[in-house]
């Protein structure tokens, strides 16, 4: 595995604090052992990981080239993880890690919003992907919240041919089934696939340190359980965690301790695809 940071901030809608998230993200880390209970694995005996480091001022002038010149030097490897971060991580990343292949790749993003506005922000990563490439139907969108987007921009976003699963499923149906459904729709060509995780889909008193969380969303548990279904697909080749606002956090750092967690899911996800 490979681990980059991508630390953008600049462009967001609610504005963000220019505080690494992706160096708190690698200190959380730290505070976790690498056993699974659940699978009586030690992930530091099945995984190598490479920390790259981070891309210098993602959002300034050259962030793309820098971005696309990081990425471009990672070796070759079953998963990439990126630390946001705000949403504008997922554009950078996912274009320097396609490249000329953009149209190959399938994109699944568990997120309470379409991130379908115009212009260029932490709002329109999947529009800008999509103008640059990306087939609108390999594109799945997890975890939708009602009252958190608009009209206009779900219209777009049904007429480029984007598929929606929203929050409300969750209700009824396991977070595994659906991270099922949403590789299927994603990966239906048989390419690669590059999974969002934006943590402001879980509940806002899960995620403090998300500005656009809102109460009602995802448990922890439910965020969990997607991440480790969802990457344990060998068609998953990148995953990024993104909107974490470290000044915002609660003073026991939950928001970014979940974060952590979603890397170490993510991880042990890798070592199921052998097993």
């Amino acid at each position: 595995m490979a681990v980059v940071g991508v630390p953008t901030y600049a462009t967001s809608v609610t504005p963000k604090s220019a505080r690494s998230t992706p160096a708190a993200l690698r200190e959380a880390l730290a505070r976790y052992s690498t056993w699974t209970t659940s699978d009586g694995r030690d992930l530091a005996e099945l995984v190598s990981v490479l920390d790259a480091g981070d891309v210098d001022d993602p959002d300034g002038e050259g962030g793309v080239e820098r971005t696309r010149a990081r990425c471009a030097s990672l070796p070759a490897c079953d998963l990439t993880v990126v630390l946001g971060g705000d949403n504008a991580a997922t554009w950078l990343a996912l274009s320097a890690l396609a490249g000329e292949r953009l149209g190959e790749f399938g994109l699944v993003t568990l997120d309470a919003h379409l991130d379908f506005r115009e212009g260029r922000s932490n709002g329109s990563p999947v529009r800008q992907l999509v103008e640059a490439g990306l087939v609108g139907a390999r594109v799945c969108q997890v975890g939708l919240a009602d009252f958190s987007n608009s009209a206009p921009y779900a219209a777009d976003a049904r007429a480029a041919g984007l598929h929606a699963i929203a929050r409300a499923r969750f209700y009824d149906e396991r977070p595994e089934d659906l991270a099922r459904e949403a590789l299927a729709r994603a990966g239906a060509h048989g390419g690669p696939v590059y999974v969002d995780v934006d943590l402001d889909v879980a509940d806002r008193a899960v995620v403090p340190g998300c500005p656009g969380a809102a109460p009602g969303g995802l448990s922890a548990a439910e965020v969990r359980r997607f991440v480790r279904e969802v990457a344990a697909s060998p068609q998953v080749v990148a995953l990024d965690v993104t909107e974490i606002d470290v000044e915002r956090d609660a003073p026991d750092g939950r928001t970014v301790r979940l974060g952590a967690l979603v890397v170490l899911e993510a991880i042990a996800a890798v070592t199921r695809r052998a097993a």
